[in-house]
């Protein structure tokens, strides 16, 4: 298995629910800005499942060496690389903080994912499960600069995915909502619509077996963003969300 931003909570906890259901893995293969923060979840698994892996450093805000990527081979990928960054206030006067956004979450991220699709399409075989959020479905004033990155990313994984229907090769977006992580630390999140990383693995390796498509992973977030959706543009542009 090949995990693309291994710190994240989400990510560790699929990595946990896979081998808690009997999974078998020859190594798992974490891919991560900040390899030695990846070494306590890495010596973790291996203490706890017997679990070889192998941390490989990557990050997307540098140039990327592709040649290290290249033995680097399995049918499952879970990618949960993210940046949230500053609200909008000041992401729009934030230059810097807005490029991180746009690359972490989409321009840098694309070519690494087109590398993994382009293996797994010359195998004919393989998952890609990717992480995106609620956030693309509609722009809103508190995050437009996050949710363009991500509905960019949203758009991507389906054409990729029906790019590479024929080729054996399944492509699952994710929308999460409100998770209780560190990423989310100090934000004012509404219990009854916030999952916490293992409840999202557990619902992420369901539709996983299951071959879904697109997931929520509280299915309240799919009705709320059909609501929103909907909601003509004339009145959508005075409301604060």
């Amino acid at each position: 298995m090949i995990i693309l931003g291994s710190n994240s909570e989400v990510a560790q906890a699929f990595v946990e629910e896979c081998l808690k259901r009997g999974e078998k893995f020859s190594t798992i293969y974490l891919i991560s800005s900040n390899p030695k923060t990846t070494e306590k979840f890495a010596g973790h698994i291996n203490v706890k499942f017997l679990q070889h892996s192998e941390i490989i450093a990557l990050d997307l805000m540098q140039d990327i060496d592709y040649k290290k990527l290249e033995n680097i081979s399995s049918d499952l990928l879970f990618c949960a690389s993210g940046y949230l960054g500053l609200g909008t206030d000041e992401a729009l006067y934030d230059d810097d903080n807005t490029e991180r956004i746009i690359d972490i979450n989409y321009a840098r991220l694309i070519p690494v994912l087109n590398f993994f699709a382009k293996k797994m399409e010359s195998k004919r075989a393989g998952n890609m499960i990717v992480l995106s959020s609620v956030a693309g479905e509609r722009g809103r004033q508190s995050n437009f600069i996050y949710g363009s990155a991500k509905a960019g990313l949203t758009a991507y994984l389906s054409g990729l995915r029906n790019y590479l229907y024929d080729k054996k090769v399944k492509v699952m977006t994710v929308k999460p909502g409100f998770m209780d992580t560190k990423m989310t630390e100090g934000l004012p999140l509404n219990p009854a619509l916030t999952a916490t990383p293992q409840k999202a693995a557990e619902v992420i390796y369901k539709a996983y077996k299951n071959k879904r498509d697109v997931v929520y992973v509280l299915p309240v977030w799919g009705l709320i963003m059909m609501i929103i959706r909907n909601i003509p543009e004339f009145i959508f542009k005075k409301m604060k969300l």
